[in-house]
């Protein structure tokens, strides 16, 4: 949202910002969304209006005791008069102050609500998205929706919405006090009035568009110092000789600075010139009105009118701002909405079928499947037709491209088939809920994600109950229990950010033992030893031998000696399987299996001559 003036007496216009109303243009908000959001606040809302009118009451009495001490106590020397008066502005003062602490605390209360609900939907439903959505959305954006626009959102609930409640009612009060005190002082305040608020825009607009530029060569400034001090700009620099063309560009945008900072201070003393005018004309003139009108006004009248009418002048210029409040508003709604109506590529089932990971046979079955990416004119995958017997390997290969990731992907349910169906156990997967799938279906690639957080929270991922032994268990299979042990605190040590404190082939290890934890019938193993070197691909491929003995496994292989002794291997061309069969078959028919290995075999003998 915009950031509120600063300037003097606290009170300033705002201009819409033009992003705010692309926004809407482009994903308008209707009012019953709003409404929505305040599901379940409804009495709170009512007890913070009544405590916001209550104020603005407890605001407008002051001025009429003020009066009863001018016109009746001090004249009279009516003691009891004077102390009850005094009393009263003392009471009053402490009641607004409670009553202010308590209308904080109900807005805050109500927005803190409000937003955390909101933040809880949007986060699980962006969950909810194909690994599509992921790869094509930046995850700044993802993280400023969640984070900046919602916290702003909460701002509006707790600040802008009570500040147009508590303006409105404090002006309409202080209005009908005025009337009360005097109608013909209230005439007047209302021909000066309307042109001192106009003259407090006019002069604070201009402020406001001198800093917008000021704003816009700071940020210009500041690219520049970036670009050219970082280590690759400044090589870029020295490279290309541009050195004095930057330093000009510089101080061209410096010279500009000078002179916008100038006009800025000159705005804003013309600002402060302007207000201090008007805070001092508009009760001079009603001293005028008063001294040169009607006979009978007493002084107690005046000051009390004066008090009033300085009093209002705030709120007035808060209710002028309501439009650009209220579109920058709707403009964060409609970010935050966009996320929240995001509909899932890959729906959870409305009646998942359940099936129990102990009793699950693991066979894994293709038929007639087709995948197209959303945004792609040709299929990536093309009548696919696949069986993995229970207990049994399928090794995958192809060029890059081929569609075998897809196609490893599409048993974890990361996309879903646009023809045909893949079954677990006979049960398509669209009708077995994401939980049970994660539980029947285990997960290694190349790109190994470790949280920063310890080793032993790292893999209790896969099972929060785990306990220590089974933990050092499945480390032992994994052939890193070593490394383990000789870590300062064991399990408790903090593996750094994405797991840096490791190795690749270390977090390859760890992803293995993670995944042991789980204890999948069906196992996905995805180029994961495909970016090691040879001596680590030696460790982490005995590892990743202990994992898959007994599971069904479906290995995607860049080295083809991961799949030599796979059951059943398939070569994929463009999204469809030219070949299949075992090594020594698909040796013996000499295609491009045949090719493949010889090419690898090639290689091979390559880096051992340079080494």
């Amino acid at each position: 949202m915009p950031a509120p003036d600063k300037s003097p007496q606290g009170v300033g216009p705002r201009r819409v910002d033009p992003a705010d109303r692309a926004q809407l243009a482009e994903s308008p908000v209707p009012m019953y969304r709003v409404a929505e959001l305040m599901n379940g606040q409804y009495l709170r809302l009512l007890v913070l209006l009544a405590v916001i009118t209550a104020t603005a009451l407890i605001g407008v009495a002051n001025p009429f005791l003020l009066k009863a001490v001018i016109d009746d106590a001090l004249p009279h020397d009516n003691d009891r008069l004077l102390v009850g008066a005094v009393v009263g502005m003392i009471g009053l003062a402490v009641i607004g102050a409670v009553a202010g602490v308590w209308q904080t605390w109900l807005a805050n209360l109500i927005g803190q609500a409000v937003m955390h609900d909101l933040r809880v939907k949007v986060f699980a439903n962006v969950q909810r998205q194909s690994m599509n959505f992921f790869k094509h959305t930046k995850t700044g954006e993802i993280q400023s929706r969640l984070v900046n626009d919602i916290a702003g959102l909460q701002t509006v609930f707790t600040s802008t919405a009570t500040s147009i409640a508590t303006n409105f009612t404090t002006a309409v009060a202080k209005a009908v006090a005025m009337v009360a005190l005097d109608w013909r002082l209230s005439v007047v305040s209302m021909i000066i009035l309307p042109p001192a608020f106009w003259v407090t825009r006019k002069v604070a607009l201009l402020r406001r568009d001198i800093t917008a530029e000021r704003q816009r060569l700071l940020a210009q400034m500041n690219t520049e110092v970036v670009e050219s001090m970082g280590v690759n700009g400044a090589l870029l620099t020295k490279t290309l000789g541009i050195a004095e063309e930057r330093a000009e560009r510089f101080s061209r945008a410096s010279q500009d600075l000078v002179g916008l900072d100038l006009r800025t201070q000159l705005a804003g003393r013309w600002r402060m010139g302007v207000m201090s005018v008007l805070f001092a004309a508009m009760p001079a003139i009603i001293y005028l009105a008063a001294g040169l009108g009607p006979s009978g006004m007493t002084l107690g009248t005046v000051v009390a009118f004066t008090t009033l009418q300085t009093q209002i002048f705030r709120p007035v210029m808060g209710l002028l701002n309501i439009g650009v409040d209220w579109v920058a508003s709707l403009a964060l709604m409609s970010r935050v909405f966009g996320y929240l109506d995001l509909v899932p590529e890959v729906a959870e089932p409305s009646e998942p079928i359940y099936l129990d990971p102990k009793q699950a046979r693991g066979e894994v079955r293709f038929t007639k499947v087709g995948y197209r990416y959303p945004d792609a004119e040709t299929n990536v995958l093309t009548d696919i037709n696949l069986v993995v017997s229970p207990g049994r390997s399928l090794g995958i290969v192809g060029a890059t491209g081929s569609g075998k990731s897809t196609l490893a992907s599409m048993i974890s349910r990361l996309c879903d088939p646009i023809t045909g169906e893949i079954t677990i156990d006979g049960i398509d997967l669209r009708r077995i809920a994401s939980t049970n799938l994660a539980e029947l279906v285990g997960v290694v690639s190349q790109e190994t994600w470790l949280g920063h957080d310890t080793l032993r929270n790292n893999l209790l991922m896969a099972k929060p109950d785990a306990s220590d032994e089974e933990l050092w268990r499945v480390l032992r299979v994994a052939r890193m229990d070593q490394v383990v042990t000789e870590l300062p605190e064991g399990l408790d040590t903090m593996v750094g950010a994405r797991g840096h404190r490791f190795s690749g082939g270390e977090r390859q290890r760890v992803a293995v033992a993670r995944t042991l934890l789980r204890n999948p019938r069906i196992l996905v193993l995805d180029e994961a030893t495909s970016a090691l070197d040879s001596g680590t691909e030696r460790d982490v491929q005995a590892a990743l031998d202990e994992l898959v003995t007994g599971r069904t496994t479906i290995t995607i292989a860049h080295r083809l000696s991961a799949i030599r002794h796979a059951d059943e291997i398939i070569v994929m061309v463009h999204g469809r399987i030219v070949e299949r069969g075992d090594h020594q078959q698909l040796m013996a028919v000499g295609g491009i299996y045949r090719e493949l290995v010889d090419a690898g075999s090639r290689d091979v003998v390559r880096r051992q001559s340079h080494q």
